[in-house]
């Protein structure tokens, strides 16, 4: 999930149990070696005795490119490097990746996706799982089968496939039936990936794929411990309470803090803007917290608004106007 998924957010997101293992956001791969610092801004956790966040979460690098031979020589980069394991994106569905050939763009031809992946198994030779990433298609889901087939073929470890095409972007449904019938094809395992916001969608997402694993990606985003509560619900059966706005305010509120090492206070508020509208799809308190701020540019300020303290009443006047926007997102 390129500029939401950094390492203070995987740290933010692994401080509790229930992931096995997260992914960095794309390095992307055009026609050379890249520099270690690339690697290193992307991937941090690359420096550390161990590659995984500090509660002990292993990282995977994430490679997205389409050139067979400039894949592989960033593959060999990577575990020079120290990487534990190495994702190939074939599902950004950005136009401005896709008209630069890269992500979701390759969907268009299997081969090609064979032999991006095949290049990078190769060039870690077993030393690290090399993975992919899909989605059902492009434009529609003719090749859905053969794409993921190729990347079984080059040498996945595992596919995780998002139960949508390029074109449907992240419009709902996610079809996740569909993931069955790649996964009836395919020895490897497969992950289902897409719309993955509750315990029920969590579910209905392994009920209908026929999937042993999934991959959470917004969902998390929009509750912070939701991998938590379908992780306690699948060892007794019981669900936790729903995740209160004191907990989702103070992960916000954290990784502010965290981020005023690195970034200015405005790129900070856009990026709290960009998690809280992620949390606003499924929760009635972020909704009304980022209709009374989404004006707001100053730091302290937008801190204050998502404190559980803060007045209310501004909150519910400004939810009135935001509500048809929310509903065209749920």
């Amino acid at each position: 999930m390129e500029g939401a998924i950094d390492a203070i957010t995987r740290d933010l997101l692994t401080c509790h149990e229930g992931l096995d293992w997260t992914v960095t956001e794309f390095v992307r791969v055009v026609d050379a070696r890249l520099p270690p610092h690339v690697f290193y801004k992307h991937c941090p956790e690359l420096r550390e005795p161990v590659v995984a966040t500090p509660s002990g979460i292993p990282v995977h690098l994430q490679l997205l490119g389409s050139d067979p031979q400039a894949l592989a020589a960033n593959a060999s980069q990577a575990i020079r490097l120290g990487a534990i394991g190495l994702d190939l994106n074939f599902g950004c569905p950005a136009k401005t990746v896709n008209r630069h050939d890269g992500g979701a763009s390759l969907l268009r031809d299997p081969e090609r996706v064979y032999r991006a992946v095949a290049a990078v198994a190769d060039a870690a030779a077993g030393t690290v799982p090399v993975t992919a990433k899909v989605r059902l298609g492009f434009a529609d889901r003719r090749l859905a089968l053969a794409c993921a087939q190729a990347a079984e073929a080059g040498g996945a470890h595992h596919l995780v496939v998002h139960a949508r095409t390029r074109n449907e972007g992240y419009r709902p449904p996610a079809h996740w039936e569909w993931i069955a019938r790649i996964r009836h094809r395919l020895s490897i395992p497969v992950i289902a990936n897409g719309d993955i916001w509750t315990l029920e969608e969590y579910w209905k997402a392994r009920s209908l794929s026929g999937c042993e694993d999934v991959m959470l990606g917004r969902g998390m985003l929009a509750d912070p411990d939701l991998a938590r509560r379908i992780r306690h619900w699948q060892r007794t059966g019981e669900r936790l309470p729903e995740t209160p706005w004191s907990r989702r305010a103070s992960v916000l509120t954290t990784y502010a803090r965290r981020q005023q090492a690195h970034l200015p206070d405005k790129v900070i508020v856009s990026l709290l803007k960009q998690w809280l509208n992620q949390m606003r799809a499924r929760d009635t308190e972020a909704a009304q917290r980022f209709a009374a701020l989404r004006r707001e540019t100053s730091l302290a300020p937008f801190l204050a608004g998502l404190q559980p303290s803060a007045p209310g009443r501004a909150l519910h006047d400004e939810t009135i106007e935001a509500a048809p926007e929310r509903a065209a997102l749920a």
